[in-house]
């Protein structure tokens, strides 16, 4: 049985916000103007570890191709440590909707600090932490995530 870290902040109305219109005369000219788009769901599957982390954010998939560091830019012993303070806030969000706004804080990440989830999870995890808190303007923790 595969455990999961599953991270779901559906938010429809920033899809519905930043959805343009675009008019076009002909069936050509709508063929030829559709914008190319990179997928805003991010899988990252170990099944030796049988851990996966599946995150599902408008404009992550982008930020994370044009913004995040690369690969073994940073050590995991940094990752995880970042990630073990950011993901206890995280959790600490999710249990007070009326003091977080809980359409920014649905869920909690189940992420146990005694395991070795791999260096790939930790970094996925690192990177869309430092995404939410740009892009959202949140601070977890007191660091100012680098990028």
């Amino acid at each position: 049985m595969k455990k999961s870290i599953y991270i779901f902040l559906l938010l429809i109305f920033l899809v519905a916000c930043s959805t343009q219109n675009q008019v076009a005369t002909t069936t050509e000219e709508k063929n030829n103007n559709l914008p190319t788009k990179i997928s805003d769901t991010v899988r990252i599957a170990n099944d030796k570890l049988e851990y996966e982390v599946i995150i599902y954010e408008p404009g992550f998939g982008a930020w994370l191709a044009t913004r995040a560091r690369p690969r073994n830019f940073y050590s995991e012993t940094y990752l995880k440590g970042r990630n073990r303070i950011w993901v206890a806030e995280w959790n600490n969000r999710t249990l007070q909707p009326l003091r977080f706004d809980p359409t920014l804080y649905e869920m909690q990440i189940n992420y146990e600090y005694q395991t070795d989830y791999g260096y790939e999870v930790n970094y996925m995890i690192y990177n869309y932490l430092v995404f939410f808190q740009q892009t959202y303007r949140q601070s977890l923790g007191g660091f100012v995530p680098r990028y």
